[in-house]
């Protein structure tokens, strides 16, 4: 370190160009019981921005860097990750779990580093006026459960009444994020609701299953992350419950879900955030510039797959960001404030899709300080077991405002008040 130092400190008396580069820290988690989950994602994220580099030679001719750290989805390993790499010049934390946000948003707060929690972690952070330096966006938790909710009402000419739904949530803070907005909707549209907690990591779930079998719901919705899902779609397999009735948030919509149930996990179905399969040309430029190049993160066999895209989508918006930031600050190499403006700036068009070999990947979408969780739209997916594939079977689905909103209100003035906050917009 002090040689590096001392090289820095001598190029500049002499004259000589500093390298500098933009660092994504990535607390990922390639060990664990989520790691089938943790992996992909994690390629997808590193791979777009390598292929930046390759392609592109950096957002606006500086490099970029990723800087991973394992946390093996422990909160504690994750706060840890993210003290040892915020001097790093960080400029945006994708925690990737629900416990190290929670942990992380004072954190990141009071240092001035923007957190982005894409469809997880708190939800209420859609309030720019409270939570300044936290980002959900395009969808959060409250609208994934609004979004299922809403396709059952498409599938019941409009009316839920007398239906019995059940959700089944892995029993941490991720896990029982919905239940105040299923509590909500049900009061509105008079389905019954029954919450079914499974207890870390989930590889045991009969006595939740048998219950299922017992009360007989009409549909089944399901908050599961890792190998919580693929064992709830083979004990509903197993008490064949019908698949196209079982709905996973899009956390419980990969293939590593299904795959281990074979045929039987035929017309499960999901939400997502985003496009499914490998009909987008951004694959194709991964492919040269970075796999066959021998620059993969991982074994370069995920393309395509829905986690591997999602981490992708993830990088490709903080690459955005990034050059939002370098616009309005006019400069290239940009620091975690900067970083912050940019997000809060951030328009994603059907253009800029396309530009990046996106096209129609996901909504668009603009972010305010009085919005940082977007539109609030997502897709539902379906699992064809025979082809192997996800296919999207809706369009995009908006989310119910009038529910979610007084519920994002309330959530982000108790937080104001109990830190001190005075929420505001400049």
């Amino acid at each position: 370190m002090k040689k590096l130092a001392t090289a820095t400190v001598a190029a500049i008396m002499c004259g000589a160009p500093v390298m500098a580069d933009l660092v994504f820290p990535s607390l990922s988690y390639r060990t664990g019981p989520y790691a089938a989950g943790g992996i992909p994602f994690a390629d997808g994220y590193a791979d777009y921005m390598t292929l930046l580099n390759e392609r592109d030679g950096g957002i606006g001719g500086v490099m970029t860097r990723i800087l991973e750290c394992e946390t093996g989805y422990n909160t504690e390993k994750g706060v840890e990750c993210y003290e040892a790499t915020k001097g790093e010049g960080s400029l945006v934390y994708q925690p990737l779990s629900t416990g190290i946000t929670y942990q992380l948003i004072p954190r990141a707060t009071a240092d001035g580093i923007p957190l982005h929690t894409m469809g997880y972690g708190r939800t209420s952070a859609k309030n720019g006026a409270v939570f300044s330096n936290v980002f959900n966006y395009p969808a959060n938790y409250w609208d994934g459960a609004s979004i299922a909710v809403n396709h059952l009402l498409d599938e019941n000419s409009g009316s839920l009444s007398g239906k019995k739904i059940a959700l089944v949530y892995h029993n941490s803070a991720y896990g029982k994020e919905p239940i105040r907005t299923l509590e909500g909707l049900s009061e509105k549209h008079g389905f019954d609701l029954t919450t079914i907690a499974v207890d870390h990591p989930g590889q045991e779930q009969k006595s939740q299953w048998l219950q299922i079998r017992r009360e007989r719901p009409d549909y089944v919705l399901m908050w599961g992350w890792g190998v919580m899902n693929q064992v709830a779609i083979q004990e509903a397999a197993n008490i064949r419950f019908p698949m196209e009735n079982f709905i996973g948030v899009w956390w419980s919509g990969s293939e590593n879900d299904v795959l281990p149930a074979g045929q039987a996990a035929n017309g499960y179905k999901s939400l997502n955030l985003h496009g499914t399969g490998k009909d987008y040309p951004i694959y194709a430029d991964i492919q040269k510039y970075v796999i066959d190049a021998g620059k993969a993160a991982g074994a370069g066999d995920q393309i395509g797959t829905v986690l591997y895209s999602r981490g992708m989508y993830a990088a490709m918006l903080a690459a955005e960001a990034v050059e939002k930031a370098q616009s309005i600050h006019g400069v290239m190499d940009i620091t975690p404030a900067q970083m912050r403006d940019g997000m809060e700036a951030l328009s994603i068009t059907n253009a800029i899709l396309a530009e990046n070999g996106m096209p129609g990947f996901g909504p668009e979408f603009d972010v305010s300080c009085e919005n940082h969780g977007g539109p609030g739209l997502g897709f539902v997916q379906q699992w064809d077991a025979s082809a192997k594939q996800w296919n999207l079977i809706t369009d995009l689905i908006a989310s119910d405002k009038d529910v979610i909103m007084p519920l994002v209100e309330a959530d982000s003035a108790a937080f104001a008040a109990e830190s001190g906050i005075t929420p505001g917009c400049s």
